[in-house]
């Protein structure tokens, strides 16, 4: 199986940028874009002052979502509801695949666990009704319990802060170690509100690993690291975590 996996993910080679390692304009948390001498950006800074010791214990992005590449093209193909859907959801649910089967040891020990214990994915959002689209691609070849996460009904239909209320976990997970699986990264509130919701319901570490970290090169603050990826592909035989966490 992993040998078919793999020649799907073969495929988006050409376009995955692996991150960039933390440090002046490239952010310590999420390896998005910071400002020119910054070492984490606006939004994680935002973040760690609002949830302090709730948030997310590492976040690996498996590659940059570039605005205008072919990769961000295909994290937008496989959430619309179009003829190209089900394709594009099977190259990223092989590039993921391998991803966590090859560099989620790495993964794990820079989180301080032996492996996760359980898997959730962030809710889509009332704005975005049904089932979670990751969570359909990847439950089948996941061997782990599955943490529910639900909406808080008193929450706004498109809430773009960190809101620690925004979410719960209906089961507990006392001492429970959870991957927290996002398709793509913007800024952070969803995913990080997730973690919290994770850990007040007992969760020990919560490891984040996500599809695609956005950046917009139209942006000034991110177009300097945009530049920087210019060159920088996916090496599949290199370990793409050891290029994310310092």
């Amino acid at each position: 199986m992993w040998d078919r996996l793999r020649t799907a993910a073969g495929q988006h080679s050409r376009w995955l940028r692996i991150p960039l390692p933390a440090g002046p304009g490239c952010c310590a948390v999420c390896r998005g874009p910071a400002g020119p001498g910054f070492l984490c950006c606006f939004q994680c800074s935002l973040h760690r002052q609002g949830a302090a010791g709730m948030l997310a214990d590492i976040v690996v992005p498996v590659s940059y979502s570039v605005a205008g590449t072919e990769y961000a093209r295909l994290l937008w193909l496989y959430k619309s509801d179009v003829p190209q859907q089900d394709a594009a959801g099977r190259l990223l649910r092989a590039l993921l695949l391998v991803f966590l089967h090859d560099h989620g040891p790495c993964v794990w020990a820079r989180a301080g666990i032996a492996a996760p214990s359980h898997v959730a994915v962030v809710p889509s959002g009332r704005g975005r009704p049904g089932a979670h689209p990751l969570r359909a691609l990847v439950e089948p070849y996941l061997a782990l319990p599955w943490a529910d996460l639900v909406i808080d009904p008193a929450e706004p239909v498109q809430a773009r802060d960190l809101r620690p209320g925004r979410f719960r976990a209906p089961g507990r997970l006392a001492g429970a170690t959870v991957l927290l699986l996002d398709d793509t990264w913007t800024s952070g509130a969803s995913a990080q509100s997730a973690a919290v919701a994770l850990k007040l319901s007992g969760a020990r570490r919560v490891a984040v690993v996500t599809l695609g970290r956005h950046v917009n090169p139209r942006d000034r603050t991110a177009h300097s690291l945009a530049a920087m990826l210019a060159g920088r592909f996916f090496r599949p035989d290199l370990c793409a975590v050891h290029g994310v966490v310092a």
